[in-house]
């Protein structure tokens, strides 16, 4: 049988465009109510350490309003940590942060941090939050997911939407190795990061593949058909690439 699969809405540039002027508007809360109706399965917001895109009001509102869960992507900080434990969003992914950057430029280095990123694995999880961590599509990131205790990886996929020709293609098949690792390490599977409607079928077809977290692009083709357009057309992709797969 197969599983669908999961589509999580990244609204954090809703955000960062209400930002660029200051105010109100556009307001992300709306962006992600519009999201749930239009066939999101989840909504994930960055709360960043500067608040650079989405602020603390933002969580408090989105925890409020959202009939769908919330993925509360973090850096592994005693701040983000306390704002993960006093608001417990269904899901947090602990995702590498730097000042410096435009957006995330990489997965988190699991293997090389794991005594920094134990404790705050343990925490989310005693507080019931599912864990994920945010990743590169490699054996020995994942192998230290697992031994950190998180039962959930995302794979960066950045590398793979950003390469065109033959380097796309061998960046998709460290993404296809990755994925089945995952499965014999008992890992569930989401990824993301630059997927776009051109990019989106071949990791949408990955079996083990179980989420994808989608924002920037999303956020960007609403300003030429709508965010609910450009939804519904993604979750269709999605949805036709793991059919013809399973076929």
């Amino acid at each position: 049988m197969t599983i669908q699969l999961r589509l999580g809405v990244n609204i954090d540039h809703v955000a960062t465009i209400r930002n660029a002027r200051g105010g109100g508007h556009p307001d992300p809360v709306e962006a992600a109510k519009l999201a749930e109706k239009a066939g999101a399965d989840g909504i994930t917001a960055h709360l960043r350490e500067d608040r650079r895109h989405i602020s603390d009001g933002d969580i408090d509102r989105l925890m409020s309003s959202l009939k769908v869960p919330l993925n509360l992507e973090m850096a592994a900080t005693e701040e983000m940590l306390d704002i993960a434990l006093r608001h417990k969003p269904h899901a947090a992914c602990i995702v590498p942060e730097k000042r410096e950057e435009r957006t995330t430029e990489g997965g988190l280095d699991a293997a090389g941090g794991m005594d920094h990123l134990a404790p705050y694995v343990k925490a989310l999880a005693d507080a019931g939050i599912r864990v994920s961590l945010f990743i590169e599509p490699e054996r020995r990131q994942l192998e230290a997911a697992k031994s950190l205790g998180a039962p959930v990886v995302e794979l960066h996929t950045g590398a793979y939407c950003d390469a065109t020709g033959e380097e796309r293609e061998l960046q998709f098949r460290r993404i296809a190795d990755a994925v089945q690792v995952t499965g014999e390490l008992g890992l569930e599977c989401h990824a993301g990061h630059g997927l776009t409607f051109d990019t989106v079928g071949p990791v949408a077809a990955l079996d083990n593949v179980r989420e994808l977290n989608i924002g920037h692009f999303l956020i960007g083709e609403a300003i030429f058909s709508g965010l609910d357009s450009a939804i519904k057309r993604m979750r269709s992709l999605m949805d036709q690439a793991r059919s013809e797969q399973s076929a």
